[in-house]
């Protein structure tokens, strides 16, 4: 009987060793990717003016929107900071989530194609933050080399 901490037999098993020495990358891969895309949506927030967004939190509904788009680029540089360095994992991907959350319940109505303006796009970002804050900043984390998580 399988263990959830067994690995299934590989198809082609002189591929088992490859396996062997990626697995522990793999969470650190997964943080950076989702870090990578934040770190973009404020850098490009950055370069635009932090309030050059107020149109789009106006226009979801959000009031004050200035509130809102400093709040956005607060979450998305942060977040992508503690994310990819692993610090205060749990907090920042939970914020991340709420926040994605938030963006998609704006998006609903479009239905789920991203391309036609839906929520397709933050559903899957706000997934992953969601699994991150769930496992956390994993063995590669400066979370785990304090020895602590927020």
């Amino acid at each position: 009987m399988a263990t959830i901490d067994s690995e299934p037999r590989p198809l082609i098993p002189a591929l088992r060793p490859f396996y062997d020495w990626v697995i522990p990358f793999i969470w650190p891969l997964i943080r950076a990717v989702v870090a990578w895309n934040l770190l973009v949506h404020a850098y490009l927030t950055m370069n635009r003016g932090i309030f050059a967004l107020n149109p789009v939190f106006d226009k979801m509904g959000y009031t004050p929107p200035s509130f809102w788009a400093a709040s956005s680029f607060a979450v998305e540089l942060l977040g992508g900071i503690g994310i990819l360095l692993g610090l205060f994992t749990r907090f920042f991907a939970a914020a991340v989530a709420i926040e994605m959350l938030f963006i998609f319940s704006s998006y609903w109505g479009v239905g789920f194609g991203w391309l036609r303006g839906g929520y397709e796009y933050v559903l899957m970002w706000g997934l992953l933050a969601f699994i991150i804050a769930l496992r956390g900043g994993g063995p590669y984390s400066l979370d785990r080399k304090l020895g602590f998580e927020l």
